[in-house]
């Protein structure tokens, strides 16, 4: 599983370990990477996703899962959170049908 953002697409950085002899190692600076679920009303079930904090933070600044996906434009997602918001537009599409 690779260790990226689904939301914010916020991934590894690399840079140096410096010691006080100014010896330079590589290390990794990884991503706060959280387990989250989010309830949406459209599916009506929870969608599991792992997001960094930075990225819980903005899908609840813009009102939840639903809204969020819903708002933002499929250039600005990631794989994972597009493939969710085609599953909520053909849901909202069936409920507008029946």
């Amino acid at each position: 599983m690779a260790r990226r953002c689904a939301v914010t697409g916020k991934g590894v950085l690399t840079g140096n370990n410096v010691s006080h002899a100014n010896n330079k190692t590589r290390r990794r600076y990884l991503p706060n990477l959280q387990e989250t679920s989010f309830f949406s009303d459209i599916l009506g079930a929870r969608i599991r996703l792992r997001l960094t904090v930075n990225g819980i933070r903005t899908v609840e600044h813009n009102g939840g899962i639903d809204a969020f996906l819903l708002s933002t434009p499929d250039r600005r997602l990631p794989v994972e959170a597009t493939v969710i918001k085609r599953r909520l537009v053909r849901a909202q599409a069936a409920k507008a049908a029946a």
